[in-house]
């Protein structure tokens, strides 16, 4: 399965960005994960396939992830984002249906997407 993640930007703060995530297969857990400068990628977000979600305490509130079956797509939606939002954002998918909050789950990962946002 190949994931190609796309939606980054540069982004006052306050504002949103949309991520999107398309997968060349069926995937069932898939998770988002960041990584700042000089820090370790961490978890931010995950859905199952039966849509139940988890997030970070950090994102809470605003940011929402979903997903499409029909498209094999998940999406991030990221609103009211701070400075220190500010990382490459990855995508990544596991075949089975793991704690979404590992990174050790995830069978697949995608390339990384730049998100800035400035203050």
């Amino acid at each position: 399965v190949q994931l190609q993640a796309s939606g980054g930007g540069l982004v006052q703060a306050g504002g949103s960005l949309r991520l999107a995530c398309a997968a060349s297969g069926r995937t069932f857990t898939m998770g988002w994960f960041r990584q700042a400068p000089g820090k370790e990628r961490r978890f931010v977000a995950g859905i199952r396939w039966n849509g139940i979600t988890s997030y970070v305490d950090s994102v809470k509130g605003r940011f929402t992830t979903s997903r499409d079956h029909a498209k094999n797509t998940v999406y991030l939606q990221m609103n009211s984002l701070k400075p220190e939002d500010t990382a490459v954002y990855y995508c990544a998918a596991a075949r089975g249906s793991p704690n979404p909050t590992y990174s050790r789950n995830y069978d697949y990962w995608g390339q990384g997407t730049l998100v800035t946002v400035s203050s």
